[in-house]
């Protein structure tokens, strides 16, 4: 993905592929590759908006990685690449980057690309009026230069690790769109034009957005005509839909996968796929909150939650305990820290010792006259997380801890109550980048105003082993850092970390040229097509 989400829904592009289990339909539709037809994908929640500098939601940056192009991108082996740069070059010092453009790539509006269009999107991220929450990593950049109109060079002050894959995170905008203009009011946010394989059609709030293939594509028109998606904020609707041909894709959940899609019919109509997803749920405390400001209190949440209770009730044994921000089985994932096995009892007296008693006998700890009580709060439209809030709610009740469950409709939920600190605990998700940097989420300098860092979380030592892990090349000599890093998190317990779960796409089965990789299943999808005879919607 080109940006962290919130997640939110998921981004296949970065779901690996170490398990896949298949359904294959029953009735094949393949045939001659063939351009037309559409796909109708199920979304819970609505884009925020499609300026991707501004984004930092799954919901807008799917659309824009459809309508906007990176320098670089992860192939289908996680491998880098070239998206709008051809080649490149990297000094010697592993200081210097220089750029070989594409030549001949135009915008939506038919106006040229040039490296102008990157150094002006470079400067637009760094600039300090952009309330972006994504401008750090390209602030270490010494020097930006255009040497002509197909070569973009950018030099560095020091090394860091991702610079080049950081290119793959930078869309580039349109400078002749954005240039003397407030980003923040920019018409792009609502009609957005990029370079991508896709072009921006319509958006109705709260129903659908709907873009259609670029026929001037650098890499070559999409087979497909249009995508759109709708905006279903119940998980059972979409399914509904899904089942009833309303919808091409979604992604399942685990009753839905395991109980609910065995039927003759269903087999004959859909593929489904499932791998282990570069992404965790967990539960996130506010560290501004007095509540949660001391470790005993968050280490004895945690060990009152029965992760395994939550992995096998909610996610049917689809995935995976969570210890960190890393997904189990990748290089940087350290699986020797701190571990929080279900223990209520080791969770009461961490309490007591933090001060927390029931003086008045009714059930419910409290300290200095109030009660251990507090919201969490939740998107609509992802059922897995309000299960699991309501499972850690009795759990929590159990220890003498009252918590409330508020479920909240996704826009609303990022802009009063995420976006500008107003929550006392919050079940999220996180899509992992493949890359281990996690300087935006957990830096002590990312906690203002709609930065990643939106518990609070401050620790000395934590933002030294981000700065020495970005800053070094050797896998194995980041893999120490990071390492220490993980074993932080999990004495101090900013999060609770939940669960890995599993990605339970399903795609009808008309579609054909899906070839899943480590990359997912939707890193070739401009090369989806549909057999003419099997079309089922004409442009």
């Amino acid at each position: 993905m080109r940006t962290l989400l919130l997640t939110m829904a998921v981004f296949l592009i970065l779901f690996g592929c170490d398990r896949r289990d298949t359904l294959h339909p029953v009735e094949s539709h393949k045939g001659p590759v063939a351009y037309g037809d559409t796909i109708i994908e199920g979304t819970s929640g609505d884009a925020n908006t499609l300026l991707p500098v501004l984004a930092s939601d799954s919901a807008s940056s799917e659309i824009n990685g459809l309508v906007y192009s990176s320098l670089v991108r992860y192939d289908k082996d996680l491998k880098i690449e070239g998206e709008l740069a051809e080649s490149w070059e990297i000094s010697a010092d592993n200081l210097t980057i220089t750029f070989h453009l594409r030549s001949g790539v135009t915008w939506h509006d038919g106006t040229p690309f040039t490296a102008e269009d990157v150094l002006f999107t470079y400067r637009l991220y760094i600039d300090p009026k952009t309330p972006t929450a994504y401008a750090e990593q390209y602030r270490q950049v010494a020097t930006a230069q255009v040497l002509d109109p197909t070569t973009f060079r950018v030099s560095y002050r020091q090394p860091l690790a991702k610079a080049l894959i950081s290119w793959g995170e930078l869309s580039v905008l349109p400078r002749h769109l954005l240039e003397g203009e407030d980003v923040t009011k920019s018409p792009l946010a609502r009609h957005p034009v990029g370079t991508g394989p896709f072009r921006f059609v319509e958006w109705k709030p709260g129903e659908k957005i709907v873009l259609e293939a670029n026929p001037d594509y650098f890499e070559g028109r999409p087979y497909l005509d249009r995508v759109v998606y709708r905006i279903i904020p119940d998980e059972s609707t979409m399914f509904l839909e899904l089942q009833a041909g309303g919808l091409d894709t979604m992604g399942l959940n685990p009753i839905q996968y395991q109980t609910q899609t065995d039927s003759p019919a269903f087999k004959r109509q859909f593929v489904k796929y499932r791998y282990p997803a570069f992404a965790y749920t967990y539960l996130g405390y506010n560290l501004n909150r007095p509540l949660f400001q001391d470790k005993r209190v968050r280490q004895a949440l945690s060990y009152a939650i029965n992760k395994k209770e939550i992995i096998e009730g909610v996610l049917l044994g689809l995935g995976q305990e969570s210890t960190g921000p890393y997904k189990p089985g990748t290089w940087p994932y350290n699986s020797a820290v701190k571990r929080y096995p279900y223990d209520p009892e080791r969770a009461r007296t961490l309490l007591a010792e933090a001060g927390w008693t029931d003086s008045d006998g009714d059930g419910i700890l409290d300290k200095d006259g109030k009660p251990f009580a507090f919201t969490i709060v939740t998107n609509q439209g992802n059922d897995q997380r309000v299960k699991s809030g309501e499972i850690i709610q009795r759990r929590f009740r159990e220890i003498g801890v009252d918590v409330k469950l508020r479920v909240i409709e996704w826009a609303s939920f990022l802009n009063e109550f995420i976006n500008p600190g107003n929550f006392d605990a919050t079940i999220l998700g996180w899509t992992v980048p493949i890359d281990p940097d996690g300087y935006n989420v957990w830096h002590s300098s990312k906690t203002g105003p709609r930065e990643l860092n939106f518990v609070g979380f401050k620790n000395a030592e934590v933002d030294e082993l981000l700065e020495k892990g970005r800053r070094t090349l050797e896998t194995a000599e980041r893999k120490k850092y990071y390492d220490r890093f993980q074993e932080i998190l999990a004495e101090e317990q900013p999060y609770t970390f939940l669960y890995v779960p599993d990605a339970l796409p399903v795609v009808a089965s008309r579609f054909q040229g899906i070839e899943p990789a480590p990359a997912g299943i939707t890193y070739n999808f401009i090369r989806w097509y549909v057999p003419k005879e099997a079309q089922k919607y004409a442009r």
